[in-house]
């Protein structure tokens, strides 16, 4: 057990023959009282602090060990959002590209299909072309036949057609 400045205070000496000066002796052991507390004293403080210090490090320790487990679950949060990240690239490639070829194929289909509509009117107009052309050669023939000639020649005598507009308007 450690000394006490009580214990140092209270000490006493036996006295022998040729001893030691009792004052002297006294005024030793009050500065070592004295020195003794003091050293007590700061111990006592360094002890606290030191055990103030070791809380702050169990703090800072307890903050760095959550820091440490916030930054992995981040890391893994990250790398989980990155992961379905790439994986909705993915599909959102996979839809534009089934998109493109879907609109590619339409596209593909009504091409065809103007082509071929195309095609039929380009038939549809030769054959009206010719029909058009054989109406208009009919009438050009049926113009350059002589019965036009032959209509010239006849004569109506004006005077039979007022009597047959007599006639008519009294029956």
């Amino acid at each position: 057990m450690p000394l006490t400045p009580l214990d140092i205070h209270n000490k006493e000496f036996n006295k022998g023959f040729r001893g030691y000066d009792e004052d002297e002796v006294n005024e030793f052991l009050d500065q070592v009282i004295k020195d003794y507390e003091l050293v007590l004293r700061e111990k006592r403080e360094l002890e606290e602090r030191l055990n103030e210090m070791n809380e702050r490090l169990g703090h800072f320790v307890n903050i760095e060990e959550t820091l440490n487990k916030s930054i992995i679950i981040a890391q893994e949060a990250g790398e989980e959002v990155k992961r379905n990240a790439q994986k909705e690239a993915k599909l959102i490639i996979k839809e534009a590209e089934k998109n493109a070829d879907r609109i590619v194929n339409e596209s593909l289909s009504k091409a065809r299909k103007i082509a071929l509509e195309i095609e039929d009117l380009k038939k549809q107009s030769k054959v009206f072309r010719t029909r058009f052309k054989m109406l208009i050669e009919a009438q050009l023939d049926m113009l350059n036949t002589d019965d036009w000639d032959h209509l010239l020649e006849y004569e109506v005598d004006a005077t039979e057609l007022k009597i047959h507009e007599e006639e008519d308007s009294l029956a």
